[in-house]
């Protein structure tokens, strides 16, 4: 195997899609962190900041994939993932996976100790909570195991400001209310999958009227909390309209998914909840930026 086939497979194996979401919303609480407090916000420690979370993201997925290995194998989703195929041997996996989660915690502390110990928090949750505790237990695993979702935000906002104010525990939550109806609508198009690997996700565990009402639900209070930033800080119009707009086309989708219960609506609301998160920090970043 070749010096770039095997980088491609290490950059398969990190999720580089959800590991670059989490990035960008990491930058974004620098960014604001910048604009909120006026502290100094050098190229170096963007840079630091950028390189911590990555690695953190990256670490932790690499270790989901080591100990999910078995049931990825099994997943029709999940069976051409490196580690199952064999592009990239488990060991090989773990060693990366925990060499790029303690470098994380190194630039993180390199930043302020806080961002060190969010990173480690963060760590925990992802890696021991949900993966090796709730994922196979409980539907409440990406609840619980959610919040690591949120935690780069606030490395990114304590790495610049040496504190974590309402507004960066507000973009945190944000994370950690969109995760839901992410995640609940892929396995509603994935739940055989599920079922077979034997792992409970909402879904699986209850019918598919609960499950499609639980995602309504849960869009509802996140295009709801999207609006909610009110409470903690002051936003310009465009913020306002943003928001809205992009929180009534999520939540008529679920709606939809709700009324029809349809695979094909699933993966429609699943596509949509992407950029979803992407629009809102972007039009954040701008309202303290530019407007």
């Amino acid at each position: 195997m070749g010096f770039l086939e095997g980088l491609k497979n290490y950059w398969e194996l990190i999720k580089p899609k959800i590991v670059l979401l989490l990035v960008f919303t990491g930058i974004a609480g620098m960014l604001v962190a910048y604009k909120e407090t006026g502290f100094a916000l050098s190229p170096l420690h963007l840079l630091v900041g950028t390189a911590a979370v990555f690695l953190g993201s990256a670490g932790a997925e690499v270790l989901t994939n080591y100990h999910d290995r078995d049931i990825d194998s099994v997943m029709k989703r999940t069976s051409m993932r490196p580690i199952p195929t064999g592009r990239v041997s488990a060991k090989n996996a773990l060693v990366f996976g925990l060499v790029a989660s303690v470098a994380s915690v190194v630039l993180a502390y390199w930043l302020d100790w806080l961002a060190a110990l969010l990173m480690v928090i963060g760590l925990i949750d992802n890696v021991v909570v949900y993966s090796l505790w709730l994922k196979r237990r409980s539907w409440l695993n990406i609840i619980l195991g959610g919040v690591s979702g949120g935690i780069p935000v606030l490395v990114g906002y304590a790495g610049i400001a040496d504190t974590v104010s309402p507004l960066a525990v507000f973009m945190c939550a944000l994370v950690v209310a969109w995760i839901p109806t992410h995640i609940w609508s892929l396995a509603i198009r994935t739940r055989r999958d599920y079922q077979e690997a034997g792992v409970p996700m909402l879904p699986v565990v209850v019918s598919m009227k609960v499950a499609t009402v639980c995602i309504a639900f849960t869009s509802s209070l996140l295009a709801i909390f999207s609006l909610s930033i009110l409470l903690v800080t002051a936003v310009s119009p465009f913020y306002v309209f943003s928001a809205a707009a992009c929180g009534a086309l999520l939540l008529g989708y679920s709606i939809k998914l709700a009324v029809d219960r349809t695979e094909s609506t699933a993966w429609t609301l699943f596509k949509i909840t992407s950029p979803y998160l992407t629009i809102i920090f972007v039009v954040l970043i701008l309202n303290f930026w530019v407007f």
